[in-house]
């Protein structure tokens, strides 16, 4: 697959994520949507890597998806307890 379809599953997996996951994240949706689309990477390398099977094998197929979403809502949730506190108890 192509850059472009990366982004875009990218863009939608971090959609998704943030469906599944709903909630105020700091960042916004640009942020929301970066996240995606490094999330859809790192969904396709832990697939590869732990599972073995090769998750990327096109843009339609469920496993490519799968992989996706997953690695955006790990990254989403790994977000959320970095900058989490950070905007809590802020007094001017």
């Amino acid at each position: 697959m192509g850059i472009i379809a990366w982004i875009l599953i990218g863009l939608l997996a971090g959609f998704i994520a943030k469906a599944l996951m709903p909630g105020r994240d700091p960042g916004g949706i640009i942020v929301t949507m970066l996240i995606g689309i490094a999330g859809g990477l790192l969904g396709g390398w832990l697939g590869k890597v732990i599972f073995g099977v090769d998750s990327i094998d096109g843009f339609f197929d469920l496993s490519t998806w799968i992989a996706a979403i997953v690695g955006s809502v790990i990254l989403l949730a790994v977000y959320r307890l970095v900058t989490g506190n950070k905007h809590h108890h802020r007094h001017a």
